[in-house]
């Protein structure tokens, strides 16, 4: 490539750029997925997160965008909050009527020394 112009009013350039490579970079997904959520943490510059791990700001929206389609998976923070499932014990048969006694509508959950108990509470009649 020749980098001589015809136009005295354009400086010479010193700078040449060189690239080097063979083709794109190819981004594991669990790569992406991180810097994804570098990207989402408060305070956070999509420009200043590209730039740390050597990628466009184009491909981080990008990676964006396919993360909050659900179409990447990003790592599960220890920050957030999330909902887990529920399970029994001791689960009633199918046939089985509740009894009506405040035990029977009790729902206790234990967790890392703390203890939660959940009562149902029957409706006020006026």
């Amino acid at each position: 490539m020749d980098d001589r112009s015809d136009d005295i009013r354009r400086p010479l350039s010193s700078r040449i750029e060189v690239y080097a490579g063979v083709g794109r970079k190819r981004w594991p997904d669990d790569l992406k997925a991180e810097i994804v959520a570098e990207s989402f943490r408060p305070g956070a510059v999509v420009a200043d997160v590209a730039r740390r791990h050597g990628c466009r700001p184009q491909q981080v929206h990008d990676w964006r965008r396919r993360a909050r389609l659900g179409q990447l998976v990003l790592p599960a923070s220890t920050d957030t909050l999330s909902f887990v499932p529920l399970v029994s014990e001791s689960s009633l048969p199918a046939a089985a009527e509740p009894s009506g006694s405040p035990e029977a509508a009790t729902v206790t959950v234990e967790f890392l020394g703390a203890r939660v108990e959940c009562a149902e509470r029957p409706a006020l009649l006026c």
